[in-house]
C-alpha cells in the first residue's frame, strides 16, 4: 500500500504545573478514511515517574515505546536511579535524528517528575522542544492549543488541570475528523508516580 494513502491523526496534550504533569489523548485510530479503532491506547507508562503520548504511525510508535522502556530499565539497573524525562528525550532525539533519512513517523510528548516536573515534545527528526506550560500533537493540535491558550494557569490544582486537558482533547474530538473515540484517556504524574484516571471518573469530569 502506498504510504501516502494511509493517513493517521489524533489529538494529544500534555500540561505541567509546579507539582504535576497531565497527559491526555483521544481514543480514535484511523487508516485513511476508515475509523479503524475507537478505543486505541495512546498513553504509555515508561517508568514509575515518566509517561508518553504518541501520535503518528502506530507501528513506529510501538517500536519507539518498546525501545524506550527497555533503555529506561537498563539505565535504572546500571545507574541505580530512574531515567528522567530529559534524559529519555535526549536519547530519543539522537536515535530519531540518526534515522532521519528513513524516519519513524512519530510525534511524542514525554512527561515526568524527577526533582521537578518536565514536559518535552519530540518530532520525527529528533527536534526537541521543552514545554514550560503545555504542548499538543496530532491532527487536532490547533484546536487543542486554542483551549489551552485561553484557560491554562500556572497554579492550577490537579482536578482543574485534568478538566482542562479533557476539554482540549474534546475540542479535537468534536472538530477534527481524525480524532474521536469512545472517551478520553488521562494520566497524571506527581511525586507519587504515574497513575491513569479511570474512564468513569474521566466521563464525570467531561
Amino acid at each position: 500500500m502506498d504510504a501516502n494513502q494511509v493517513k493517521t491523526g489524533t489529538t494529544t496534550v500534555g500540561l505541567k504545573t509546579k507539582d504535576i504533569i497531565v497527559l491526555a489523548a483521544d481514543m480514535k485510530a484511523t487508516m485513511g478514511h476508515i475509523a479503524y479503532d475507537e478505543e486505541s491506547k495512546k498513553l504509555y507508562k515508561i517508568t514509575n515517574t515518566m509517561a508518553v503520548t504518541n501520535a503518528g504511525s502506530v507501528g513506529d510508535s510501538m517500536t519507539i515505546i518498546r525501545f524506550l522502556k527497555g533503555q529506561a530499565k537498563l539505565y535504572e539497573i546500571e545507574r541505580e536511579t530512574r531515567m528522567s524525562a530529559k534524559a529519555a528525550t535526549t536519547l530519543l532525539s539522537n536515535v530519531l535524528n540518526g534515522n532521519r533519512y528513513f524516519p519513524f513517523i512519530v510525534q511524542l510528548l514525554i512527561g515526568g517528575v524527577n526533582s521537578k516536573t518536565e514536559l518535552f515534545e519530540i518530532t520525527p527528526y529528533g527536534d526537541v522542544i521543552e514545554r514550560e506550560r503545555y504542548g499538543a500533537t496530532g491532527s487536532g493540535t490547533e484546536l487543542a492549543l486554542s483551549v489551552l491558550d485561553q484557560s491554562y494557569k500556572d497554579a492550577m490544582p490537579e482536578e482543574e488541570a485534568v478538566k482542562l486537558a479533557i476539554r482540549a482533547i474534546n475540542a479535537g474530538r468534536r472538530r477534527d475528523v481524525f480524532s474521536g473515540g469512545v472517551s478520553v484517556s488521562v494520566m497524571v504524574i506527581d511525586k507519587n508516580g504515574v497513575r491513569e484516571i479511570p474512564r468513569k471518573q474521566v466521563e464525570k469530569l467531561m
